[in-house]
């Protein structure tokens, strides 16, 4: 499931600051849960390799990075 895997990244990027559970739990932004900046870097490189898609570094793309709901409908994209 795309989500799950989404929430396992998040927890690496992080270095388990915010856990995968938590992520998938979390009804606030993953920033609100302890996801920082550095974090949002690596959760961006690791989104663009492991799904081939480019997350843009505008304000809409990293507020995509506090919700699980709209990266997994971002990476779904054909």
């Amino acid at each position: 499931m795309i989500k799950q895997r989404l929430a396992e990244l998040v927890a690496e990027a992080s270095d388990n600051a915010v856990t995968a559970q938590e992520a998938l739990d979390s009804a606030v932004p993953l920033s609100a849960l302890g996801l920082t900046s550095i974090g949002q870097m690596r959760l961006v490189d690791a989104i663009e390799a492991e799904f081939g898609v480019e997350v843009e570094l505008t304000d809409d793309g990293l507020a995509m990075l506090d919700d699980l709901d709209r990266l997994a409908a971002f990476v779904s994209v054909p």
